[in-house]
């Protein structure tokens, strides 16, 4: 058993497809046990989504649940954008559309739950870095996050 009681919140990597320059994250994932005994396949990510800051419109190949803790916020899903509270949960299969607007004056802070430490995610829709407003879509991605964590590249 695994006890997390203090989450560092760092800045997003930069990205042009994904910009959220005052947003914060923390990822969490279980260490790895030489005998076995840890939570292998959940990553939780706790978010502080800045005012105005979006989650873009994509889709993973895991399940996803995202739960709002605090704030006022938009959540696509099924194809439409709907209004979202502190206690809203989200549950999201696989290829499901969905993304997450920040439609407050203040932060949202939410977490996201993944099935599996490998993710593969294809953006629908930019959030994109001043000046790559007419960049295109990327490619889908794949990332470890168990790798990431250790200080691999994952992608």
């Amino acid at each position: 058993m695994t006890i997390i009681s203090d989450l560092d919140y760092v800045p997003f990597p930069p990205d042009p497809h994904n910009y959220k320059p005052e947003s914060r994250y923390s990822l969490v994932i279980d260490p790895v046990r030489p005998d076995g005994r840890y939570v292998k396949d959940l990553v939780l990510n706790f978010e502080h989504l800045a005012a105005g800051e979006i989650i873009p419109v994509h889709t993973h190949t895991n399940e996803e649940v995202l739960v709002v803790d605090e704030g006022e916020a938009e959540a696509f899903y099924d194809g439409e954008w709907r209004p979202v509270g502190p206690g809203a949960v989200i549950l999201v299969p696989p290829g499901v559309a969905h993304g997450f607007r920040n439609t407050s004056g203040g932060r949202v802070r939410l977490h996201a739950v993944f099935a599996g430490h490998v993710v593969g995610t294809q953006l629908l829709q930019r959030s994109p870095a001043p000046g790559t407003e007419d960049d295109p879509l990327p490619a889908p991605s794949l990332i470890d996050f168990r790798e990431l964590l250790s200080g691999g590249q994952g992608g």
